[in-house]
């Protein structure tokens, strides 16, 4: 098994976590197997009890998942990692081990809609109390903790619109406060930032996205300390939000390029973002690597690089951003992002559409806001390819 000395990120994307049977198998194998063969009744009774370590169900133990957790908790610095059959799972999952009736949650304004969904809908019927803070208004971070505070939740940067928000310090409010600070990573990956080692408690992200990186399988998974992620095992085990192994086997192959992907994104991006920006037709580009960004000096410092995911505003409303939508031949037409192909949506009526009107407004979700996850194209192409629309409004 692969011993962690102090390796570089590229090194641990490739090698950590890594297992061999006694086949001796190069590439990670796919334990394709819903339980196991215990050598004795007293093993099986020891290992179904934890006292003796093992797998026992692939509900919640498995080769192959393991390898993925280990490896992605190895990226992220993280003592441990729990893998998730969705992204969202793995919001439900740390929600559900570590909330309870009466607890609060401060969560951005600024996240996925459908994270949103999960916390007014679902976890506030179970007596969870949910405030939503602007995600750069520290003021407002500080006015909405109180002492049945238990969670601060927010993505940075955050979907469509990425504002940055200061990890660092939210981290420091929320120990202040005796609560867990947990951050989206899904734009950045640890090949970007590392929300650990500015003080979080808890990354989680949905794997579907850049840590696949070719947009094939579902997933999600959450870092953070051991005695943390112990409590989303046990959840894990009882409720059955499990990754499954050949995902996982996905999940590995996708984690041994990504920092080589992320860099070529984030190079594609701002390229995007810089030639939007002269555009007549286009009114704001939203994107922390142009300078002119709020957050482009705080990004700089969080992040090694800028990511692959950009949103812009057209002259026009719905139709205006459908019509530029609706001419591209390249861009996928698709609410995924993170693919090696890249996408284009409109947020107000996908990702983002179970919002009322308000919450839409609040969040800044407005009807002629495109999102483009920038892929691994040629940038000439993809701008020729959106000149179509825009040349039209």
């Amino acid at each position: 098994m692969f011993e962690d000395d102090g390796y570089s990120l590229d090194t641990l994307a490739v090698r950590a976590g890594q297992i061999r049977s006694p086949e001796g198998e190069h590439s990670e194998a796919m334990f394709l197997t819903s339980s196991y063969v215990f050598p004795s009744a007293a093993e099986a009774a020891a290992r179904f009890t934890g006292e003796s370590p093992g797998n026992v169900y692939s509900r919640y133990t498995n080769p192959t998942v393991r390898m993925f957790e280990q490896r992605i908790a190895a990226l992220e610095g993280g003592e441990a990692a729990v893998a998730t059959s969705s992204g969202m799972a793995a919001i439900l999952s740390l929600c559900m081990a570590l909330l309870k009736s009466g607890d609060r949650v401060i969560c951005s304004r600024s996240v996925f809609g459908t994270t949103t969904a999960l916390f007014g809908r679902y976890m506030e019927k179970f007596g969870v109390r949910v405030s939503y803070v602007d995600l750069t208004d520290m003021d407002a971070w500080k006015g909405a903790v109180d002492g049945s505070t238990k969670l601060l939740f927010m993505e940075t940067p955050s979907n469509p619109l990425c504002e940055v928000a200061d990890i660092a310090a939210l981290a420091e409010l929320a120990h202040s406060a005796g609560a867990l600070l947990v951050v989206d990573n899904c734009f950045c990956t640890p090949a970007l930032q590392r929300p650990l080692a500015l003080g979080a408690d808890i990354v989680v992200h949905s794997a579907t996205k850049y840590l696949d990186g070719q947009g094939r399988c579902v997933g999600g998974v959450a870092v953070g300390k051991q005695e943390i992620m112990d409590e989303l095992v046990v959840f894990l085990r009882t409720a059955g939000p499990s990754m499954s192994p050949f995902n996982a086997w996905v999940f590995l192959k996708g984690l041994e390029t990504l920092n080589l992907r992320m860099q070529a994104h984030s190079r594609n991006a701002l390229a995007l973002a810089w030639w939007l920006d002269e555009q007549e037709a286009v009114e704001k580009v939203n994107y922390t690597g142009l300078p002119k960004h709020a957050g482009h000096l705080l990004a700089a410092k969080q992040q090694s690089a800028f990511g692959g995911v950009l949103s812009f505003t057209v002259r026009g409303g719905r139709e205006a951003a459908w019509q530029v939508i609706d001419s591209c031949k390249i861009l996928s037409c698709t609410a995924n992002l993170g693919d090696a192909k890249s996408t284009i949506v409109h947020p107000a009526t996908t990702t983002h559409g179970r919002l009322s009107e308000e919450d839409k407004a609040r969040a800044g979700i407005t009807e002629n806001l495109i999102r483009i996850s920038v892929g691994l194209e040629d940038v000439e192409d993809l701008q020729r390819d959106l000149m179509r629309g825009l040349a039209q409004l």
